[in-house]
């Protein structure tokens, strides 16, 4: 079951991205620091066949679900995000960049033992090249299975009363995403009658009562025990056997170069070619990216189909800026008038 997309004008795309003002998506999200370490390339070591690099500054930026947080306030939504900080560095430089989105952060909760999760870059390159990353360090970090901040989650989920368009779930496996908190936000979600949407790194076939899932090929892969590689035949049965298994109205798969495929039930299977060069910049992020974008059209009003096409594009900009990064509306509408 494969087709062609049948294109929305870009007219009727941009009237999309214009519904995005305000609209306000509860982020239920491992919340992760991406720390980039920048360097220049001295020499090579005596002590090891390694690189010795001349450190020159730190930035560190929102990460994880965090990053899906920053892409959603970016394009003009009203992001509240839901998770757990530890009281060190990382945390309370999370907390500032936070603020400094003017994100309201009240369900963003501290707990002493926990180690905010970090993923380290160390990126370097000669005086007159851009630098690439050389290597990545993570700071592995797991939420205690009792976590006090997890229960106070759940029932802050019970007791939300506020204005609500979405909710979007993003699983980095650090510990705070359980099936019962899941089930507690798609509670809320079908209470407020809104989209619920869930990007899961290692738990895919976890969770039930979503409206939309967006993983990536590997994920799929991972999950379902499979190769899919270039197969069309096996990433077909792929995605009928999500949306079975998971119930859900969507599942639109992230390819990385070979775009996006959309599967809904009882209707074609859509294939999204990507937008842009495969000449990518840096894919960090990504992903975030995309499922904030996929979320906030669908708290727009708009199908499935609409809000991956928006979300391709997205992905597209921001694979093309270097770091974690976001995308806006202006940089949207520019590339859905550049396009035929």
């Amino acid at each position: 079951m494969s087709a062609r997309p049948a294109l929305p004008p870009a007219e009727a795309l941009a009237a999309v991205v214009d519904g995005f003002r305000a609209k306000r998506v509860l982020v239920l999200a491992d919340l992760v620091a991406d720390e980039f370490l920048y360097g220049s390339v001295q020499r090579v070591s005596r002590e090891a066949p390694v690189l010795i690099i001349q450190y020159d500054t730190t930035d560190v930026r929102l990460g994880g679900g965090a990053n899906a947080v920053n892409n959603i306030a970016s394009l003009g939504g009203m992001p509240i995000p839901m998770g757990v900080l530890g009281g060190d560095e990382h945390g309370r430089r999370l907390r500032a960049l936070l603020r400094e989105r003017r994100v309201q952060a009240t369900g963003v909760l501290t707990e002493a033992n926990y180690a905010t999760p970090v993923k380290t870059r160390v990126l370097a390159g000669g005086v007159h090249s851009a630098k690439q990353q050389m290597v990545r360090i993570d700071k592995a970090t797991r939420l205690a299975g009792n976590s006090p901040a997890r229960r106070r989650i759940a029932q802050a989920l019970r007791a939300f009363r506020g204005p609500l368009d979405a909710v979007l779930v993003s699983d980095y496996g650090f510990g705070l995403v359980t099936p019962d908190l899941v089930k507690e936000a798609v509670a809320l979600a079908r209470r407020r009658r809104v989209p619920v949407t869930v990007d899961t790194r290692y738990a895919l076939l976890g969770f039930r009562g979503m409206t939309a899932v967006t993983p990536n090929e590997p994920e799929v892969e991972a999950a379902l025990g499979i190769t899919i590689g270039h197969d069309g035949g096996r990433l077909e049965s792929a995605g009928r056997t999500l949306l079975r298994r998971l119930g859900v109205k969507a599942v639109l798969i992230t390819r990385g170069s070979d775009g996006m495929a959309l599967f809904e039930p009882r209707r074609p299977t859509v294939h999204i070619p990507i937008y842009g060069t495969d000449q990518v910049a840096d894919v960090t992020g990504s992903g975030d990216t995309v499922i904030a974008t996929f979320t906030l059209a669908l708290a727009a009003g708009a199908d499935p189909l609409p809000a991956s096409l928006l979300a391709n594009y997205a992905g597209g900009i921001v694979v093309m800026k270097r770091g974690t990064a976001t995308v806006s509306p202006p940089e949207l509408r520019r590339a859905l008038a550049s396009e035929p």
